[in-house]
């Protein structure tokens, strides 16, 4: 993606999902900023931008791209409609009737994937996710995200043995 593209993508998705006010994250930290991915999820021509841009980092031989619940989902189901590759969506648990399936959309087992996230800011339910997938035999061989909210997830990723990638830093991201 040409740097001019690049910053025309950071500035639309900071203006689109952007919030100021007070919010407390997952990780329990409270924040007077927030990215709320699903209004740029939610709309079709930049979410379609958003997975051009994701397109560069999947890695080299996936065979799968697996969405983590609720804002992987979209961004995973973009990106394999650009790349070709079929999508799995991993919940955070299993869901406890029918399949009670962890991972929807076929199985995992023997799979490269690339995982697919939204936002990353701990990392903690990511590195939660990968290793249940690898519990189910898959092969994760990277993590992309939109936006790494620069609070230590990507290093913990990292430190769990998991390759990450983030399209942007939340510093790269402004008006």
């Amino acid at each position: 993606m040409a740097d001019s593209s690049r910053a025309e993508l950071a500035r639309r998705i900071y203006g689109a999902a952007h919030l100021t006010g007070t919010f407390v994250l997952r990780s329990g930290v409270t924040s007077g900023e927030y990215f709320d991915k699903y209004l740029f999820a939610a709309d079709p021509v930049l979410l379609d931008d958003v997975a051009e841009g994701l397109e560069a980092l999947v890695a080299p031989r996936t065979q799968a791209l697996a969405g983590l619940e609720l804002g992987g989902v979209p961004l995973a189901t973009a990106l394999s409609r650009r790349t070709g590759l079929p999508a799995r969506f991993v919940r955070k648990k299993a869901k406890e009737y029918g399949t009670c399936r962890l991972a929807e959309g076929g199985e995992v087992e023997g799979l490269r994937l690339t995982v697919v996230e939204d936002v990353v800011t701990s990392g903690g339910q990511v590195v939660e996710s990968v290793r249940a997938l690898r519990d189910l035999g898959a092969e994760v061989v990277r993590v992309v995200c939109v936006i790494d909210r620069e609070a230590g997830g990507i290093e913990n990723l990292a430190a769990a043995g998991i390759e990450a990638a983030a399209l942007f830093r939340s510093t790269e991201l402004g008006p």
